[in-house]
């Protein structure tokens, strides 16, 4: 067990879970299975219902998300449980825990049907050299201020990805790829979310002090403020070509969650096989190959190549934000305050530098190459 960014013992992975001994030896007896899934139940339903609602609500504030909201709904209903006369806690905690895993990588792989690689390439290919210097930044500086600020590795890899890319979405396929601690995932979200709200307050005020033009208010936007709310709400405030271009930038960065993904699984299975080959054993091709990123980069193929009807983009990008709700709940219900109060300001102060580095990259960038 590794340390926390405090030096304490930090809780389990996501994906953490020993072999069931229900399915040693062949077929498991029904009732035993029964059993498993009436464990299960309380859990999924908490957290399907907190999902549901922090979906509900994200519409309606739209700078916060459904799935900051439901995070957030998780961890304040889990320490209500858990101070009760019985600790309801612990009779959520299987059911929070297959929905953490399995609506988080079912999320990931209806993300990938939004990316049409070509369309986003050919729409924001003049705001490429903005976006490769930004996301070059923040893949520099990540692991240099998170260990100089004693961060741990899941902890600082998901807040760079998410204020590199795409904020709760990058942390979410990433950790899901890495297989991140909950306190980790939970810890990035609640410091993205942060500089989310302060960028879409700060970011039009800024641009106006600047005189920034419309396009390269866009441009900026979609390069430096992380989550698509967040841009959209930056850039309605700043005008109407500010918003079509911001958005257009924005979508194009997501495709980054490709590439940084691919290269986040090589390097987990570099570390299984080590640890395997250290004990003796053998790596299962699953964990050097996470079924659910293959899917992901199909259904972004499936897009790109067209075959997948356009009609159908809207629901299953409702449908990623409804499942990446109910993940982040599961996730909260198996997080305790104590672990996020552990962390104190050192997340913050990383998602803080990373988010000031790279809104002076992107503004420096578009005045080197005459965009602003």
């Amino acid at each position: 067990m590794r340390p926390s960014a405090a030096g304490a013992p930090d809780d389990a992975r996501g994906d953490a879970g020993g072999v069931d001994p229900v399915s040693v030896g062949g077929a498991a007896p029904a009732r035993p299975r029964r059993a498993r899934w009436r464990r299960q139940l309380p859990g999924v339903a908490v957290a399907l219902g907190l999902g549901a609602a922090g979906a509900a609500l994200g519409t309606r504030v739209p700078v916060l998300g459904g799935a900051v909201l439901a995070l957030a709904l998780g961890v304040a209903v889990r320490e209500l449980l858990a101070r009760g006369p019985v600790r309801w806690s612990r009779a959520i905690e299987p059911g929070a825990s297959t929905c953490s895993k399995v609506a988080l990588q079912a999320a990931v792989v209806l993300l990938g049907f939004g990316l049409s690689l070509g369309q986003v390439a050919q729409a924001g290919g003049a705001a490429l050299p903005v976006m490769l210097a930004t996301l070059t930044v923040v893949l520099v500086l990540t692991p240099v201020l998170g260990r100089r600020l004693g961060l741990d590795d899941d902890t600082r890899t998901l807040i760079g990805v998410g204020t590199g890319i795409c904020g709760a979405s990058a942390i979410a396929a990433t950790s899901a790829v890495i297989r991140a601690r909950r306190t980790a995932i939970t810890t990035a979200m609640a410091t993205i979310f942060t500089f989310n709200v302060l960028a879409a307050i700060t970011f039009p005020l800024l641009g106006d002090a600047m005189g920034l033009s419309q396009v390269g208010f866009g441009v900026w936007a979609g390069t430096a403020v992380n989550d698509t709310s967040s841009v959209v709400a930056a850039a309605t405030a700043y005008g109407a070509v500010a918003l079509e271009t911001a958005i257009v930038v924005k979508l194009t960065r997501t495709l980054a969650i490709v590439p940084v993904t691919l290269a986040l699984a090589v390097r987990q299975a570099r570390r299984d096989r080590a640890a395997a080959d250290h004990a003796g054993g053998r790596t299962p091709w699953t964990r050097l190959v996470p079924p659910f990123l293959v899917l992901f980069v199909v259904a972004s193929a499936v897009t790109t190549l067209g075959v997948f009807p356009v009609a159908w983009e809207d629901g299953t990008d409702t449908a990623a934000r409804a499942l990446t709700a109910v993940a982040l709940a599961g996730v909260g219900l198996l997080t305790p305050v104590d672990a996020l109060r552990r962390a104190g300001w050192r997340p913050l102060a990383l998602g803080g530098a990373l988010s000031l580095a790279v809104a002076l990259t992107s503004l420096g960038v578009q005045a080197v190459t005459g965009m602003l």
